[in-house]
C-alpha cells in the first residue's frame, strides 16, 4: 500500500475529483484552504489580497499497482497549465488498523 498526497492549486478541484472517480479511489481526506509556495514556480498561494490563490490537498491510500496511474495524471494535470501548480507524493504504508 502506499499513501499518496496529492497538493493542488483549487482551480484543478474537477480534475482531481475526476480523477479519483475514473481510478476508483474512493477513500481519501481533503484539506481545503491549504497555504504554501511551491518549489518550482515558487509562486506563494496564501488566500490573501496580495497572493489570493489558494490551494488543496487530498491524501489518500492505494494498492501499489495504482501509484503510476495516479502520477501520470497529475503530470498531465500540470503539463496543460504547470503555472497553477499541482503536486503528488509518495510514501510507503506500513501499517494500518
Amino acid at each position: 500500500m502506499k499513501a499518496i498526497m496529492i497538493i493542488y492549486n483549487q482551480a484543478h478541484t474537477e480534475k482531481v475529483e475526476y480523477m479519483l472517480d475514473k481510478l476508483a479511489i474512493k477513500g481519501y481526506s481533503l484539506w481545503e484552504n491549504v497555504q504554501g509556495r511551491g518549489s518550482v514556480k515558487g509562486v506563494p498561494h496564501l488566500g490573501t489580497h496580495a497572493w489570493p490563490e489558494i490551494n488543496k490537498s487530498v491524501l489518500t491510500i492505494v494498492e501499489d499497482e495504482l501509484v503510476d496511474s495516479v502520477l501520470d495524471i497529475v503530470k498531465k494535470i500540470d503539463s496543460v497549465n504547470d503555472e497553477v501548480g499541482i503536486r503528488a507524493f509518495v510514501w510507503d504504508v506500513l501499517k494500518m488498523v
